[in-house]
């Protein structure tokens, strides 16, 4: 039970500014992992994790607030905060996890390296958060709606991570560095969305996509759903998503095949409709130009580990 004390509302942590070069962040758990319905105990943590929620829905519980989570969204959870986490969708939910730091400087050999042990609290354990000029920290925004490329760096950290493989660490290290530039790049986005008229309209559209992918995206029905002209919808979308609509829209797509021939016996060709690709050929093709193999292999090869 966590205990209801002020120190469950401040951050224990400390947060330093250090230059790009002296990021090095250090992985100690990642792992995908299938949780029933209910909830779980509370916590404190001495590292960091970012858990997202790749099917199904969540809900964290953190600094007296509740943080709801469906599928495609992230929280941070930050050392040294009282969190509780629950399932909510019934039977269960999806989730990847993944505890690290972000200068390497937490030497984790055990589970009590990364969560507390209540009964025998080390304060100096704590992580530190690396910040910069450039952006705020990553921990003033805890839930983040990360894309594409992100979820798909984090399933390739698991990979290597469980594999183990020579350089793995390396390559873990450069795979979580991506993801927290991506991740502070969307608190940029965040801003500018905010800072022009229409950055909710843009905002509402990217969530639509999420939801039904298998509509019809089309810059001009994207334009038309906005009432703007195409031009300017796409100078805005790239603005606030970071990419064009139509590389957006592929990317979900991508993202959904993947978890689709990952997680169901669903055909190709059933897959392949239910994200929006109605010839077989066309999909598997916009599929191999993704990830370099077919649809066909990538579930063989996803099933093999």
């Amino acid at each position: 039970m966590k205990e209801n004390t002020a120190d469950s509302i401040t951050i224990p942590y400390v947060r330093q500014m250090r230059p790009y070069r002296e990021w090095s962040p250090g992985i100690h758990y990642a792992q995908a992992q299938t949780m029933p319905t209910g909830k779980l105990n509370w916590r404190r943590l001495y590292d960091f994790e970012l858990l997202y929620v790749s099917q199904g829905a969540a809900v964290t519980t953190m600094h007296d607030a509740a943080y709801p989570l469906q599928a495609g969204q992230m929280i941070l959870l930050p050392p040294g905060v009282w969190h509780q986490n629950e399932v909510l969708s019934e039977p269960h939910a999806k989730f990847i996890g993944i505890h690290f730091d972000f200068l390497g400087e937490m030497d984790v050999q055990c589970e009590d390296d990364m969560v507390v042990n209540e009964n025998h609290v080390q304060p100096r354990k704590f992580a530190v958060e690396a910040v910069s000029d450039e952006f705020s920290p990553l921990s003033d925004h805890l839930v983040y709606h990360p894309s594409p490329a992100v979820v798909e760096w984090m399933e390739q950290l698991i990979q290597e991570f469980s594999m183990r493989s020579p350089g793995y660490k390396l390559i873990c290290k450069g795979l979580m560095l991506n993801i927290l530039v991506s991740l502070l790049r969307t608190q940029m986005a965040r801003r500018i969305a905010k800072s022009t008229p229409h950055g909710p309209q843009i905002a509402a559209l990217m969530q639509a996509v999420e939801a039904d992918p298998s509509h019809d995206w089309s810059s001009r029905s994207l334009a038309s759903r906005a009432n703007m002209h195409e031009d300017h919808l796409a100078k805005l979308f790239k603005r606030i998503a970071g990419k064009p609509p139509g590389e957006f829209v592929a990317d979900i797509r991508h993202r959904e095949a993947r978890r689709l021939l990952r997680e169901t016996e669903q055909t190709v060709m059933e897959i392949g409709q239910q994200v929006g690709y109605e010839d077989l050929h066309y999909f598997s093709r916009v599929f191999k130009r993704h990830e370099g193999i077919s649809p066909r292999e990538y579930r063989k090869l996803a099933r093999m580990l």
